[in-house]
C-alpha cells in the first residue's frame, strides 16, 4: 500500500474531523494506519510525505538512525513501512497522474486505486538488546504505610541529534528535579518525626519520549499494589510559560489534567489545597481526552489512569517555543513560577498522603491511546 502522511485537508478543513482541527489519523496517525494495514493483511506500506518540503532532514535522516522497540508480551502488530519522497513515489508508480489522483479523487471520496508493480528493497539490519531503568525512591508511611501516593516524572529526553545536544531542561528536567526535591521534603519531615501516614513513592521513568515505555512497564509490573495506590501526581514540564497563552494570569497558572476523571475527590482536594497555600490559576484547557493535542494520553500518568488509579498531571503547555528542540535549555526556566508550582504539588501530595481515606474511584476511566 502507498499512502500519505496525515489526512486530507481542503479550504482549511480536515476531511475526517470536519473541522480545522486534525483527527487522530494525523496524530498519532501513522501508527493507526500501520496497525490497520496489518489487520488487512498488507505486506508493506510506503508512506509519502504530504509535501516535498516536508521530506527533508526530519524524515530522511531518521531512516539512517538507530530505532528502539519496546518488546511487550502482547504488542500491537503493525505493517513494515518506509518513508518515501514524491520523486521516489513517481518512480515506483511510473505515472505522476496517479499521485495527483491519490491526492484528489481518493482523498475526498474514500476510494482507492490499484496498480501492479514489483518493488525490490535491499537493507541491512543490526539488533541488540538495550536495557534502561526506572528509578524509584520510597518514604515509608506510618499507620497507612500499605497505601501509596506516587510522585512521578520522566528523566529521559532525546539525546544527541545531528551533533546537537537536546537538553530537555523543561521536558522533563523540571519534573525530575521537582520530584527529587519533593521526595527530600517528605524524607526530612519523616526524619523530624512528622512523616506522611501513607507511603510516598518517588518514581522517575525512562522511555517516556519513546512511547511512555517506563510507566507502561511499571503499571503492568507494579512494585506496589495498584489497588492500594491512592493517586499518581505526574509532573511533565512545569518550568516554562505557554507562548500561546494570552491571559493576564500567564505568570501564575498551571495546566491541570485528569482532575474530573476516575475520582470525584481529585478536584475537591487539589483546588482547595491550591486556594489555601499557593493561589495558582488552574487551567483545564487540555483536560478533555478529545482535545486534538491529546495531552491526557501523552505522559506517564496515563498508564496509571488506564489501570484505574486517580491521576493529576501538572503541565506548563510549552508545545511551540522549544518543545523537542535543542533550545529547551535551563536559562529559559521561570524559576519563581516553577517553585510555586512545585510547592502546590507538595501541598497536594501532603494532603493526599495524610487524609483518612484513599481517593474514591467512582468515575469511568477515559478510553484512548497515545
Amino acid at each position: 500500500v502507498i499512502l500519505f502522511l496525515g489526512e486530507p485537508k481542503r479550504d482549511g478543513i480536515y476531511l475526517i474531523s470536519g473541522t480545522d482541527k486534525s483527527s487522530e489519523w494525523t496524530f498519532p496517525g501513522l501508527e493507526k494506519k500501520l496497525e490497520l494495514a496489518a489487520s488487512k493483511g498488507v505486506a508493506g506500506v510506503l508512506v509519502i510525505s504530504p509535501t516535498v518540503s516536508e521530506f527533508t532532514e526530519k524524515y530522511s535522516a531518521s531512516t539512517t538512525k538507530t530505532s528502539l522497540t519496546f518488546f511487550r508480551e502482547k504488542k500491537n502488530v503493525r505493517a513494515n513501512y518506509a518513508l518515501i519522497s514524491h520523486d521516489m513515489a513517481k518512480k515506483i508508480l511510473k505515472d505522476n497522474s496517479l499521485i495527483r489522483l491519490a491526492k484528489t479523487s481518493s482523498s475526498f471520496t474514500g476510494k482507492y486505486f490499484s496498480k501492479k508493480q514489483k518493488i525490490d528493497f535491499k537493507y541491512t539490519e543490526h539488533r541488540e538488546i538495550v536495557q534502561s531503568s526506572n528509578v524509584i525512591g520510597v518514604i515509608e508511611g506510618s499507620d497507612m504505610k500499605d497505601e501509596f501516593v506516587f510522585l512521578t516524572a520522566h528523566y529521559d529526553h532525546l539525546g544527541i541529534r545531528n551533533g546537537q545536544i537536546y537538553y530537555g531542561a523543561d521536558d522533563d528536567g523540571s519534573g525530575t528535579v521537582a520530584i527529587m526535591h519533593l521526595g527530600a521534603a517528605f524524607a526530612k519531615a519523616k526524619a523530624e518525626g512528622k512523616g506522611p501516614r501513607r507511603t510516598v513513592v518517588v518514581l522517575a521513568f525512562s522511555g517516556e519520549e519513546k512511547g511512555l515505555w517506563g510507566s507502561e512497564f511499571y503499571s503492568d509490573n507494579p512494585v506496589f499494589p495498584l489497588e492500594k495506590t491512592s493517586v499518581d501526581l505526574n509532573i511533565d514540564m512545569i518550568g516554562r510559560i505557554d507562548t500561546e497563552r494570552r491571559s493576564a494570569d500567564s505568570n501564575n497558572y498551571v495546566y491541570v489534567v485528569g482532575h474530573d476523571k476516575i475520582s470525584t475527590d481529585l478536584p475537591l482536594i487539589s483546588e482547595a489545597t491550591n486556594t489555601k497555600y499557593t493561589g495558582l490559576v488552574f487551567d483545564y484547557k487540555f483536560d478533555d481526552p478529545e482535545d486534538p493535542s491529546r495531552i491526557y494520553f501523552r505522559s506517564d500518568h496515563y498508564n496509571f489512569a488506564r489501570k484505574g488509579v486517580p491521576v493529576l498531571f501538572f503541565y506548563d503547555g510549552m508545545l511551540k517555543a522549544d518543545y523537542h528542540k535543542h533550545t529547551d535549555t535551563v536559562d529559559k526556566i521561570h524559576w519563581s513560577l516553577y517553585e510555586k508550582r512545585a510547592r502546590m504539588i507538595f501541598h497536594t501530595a501532603w494532603k493526599m498522603a495524610n487524609r483518612d481515606e484513599m481517593l474514591i474511584r467512582n468515575l469511568p476511566i477515559p478510553n484512548g491511546k497515545r
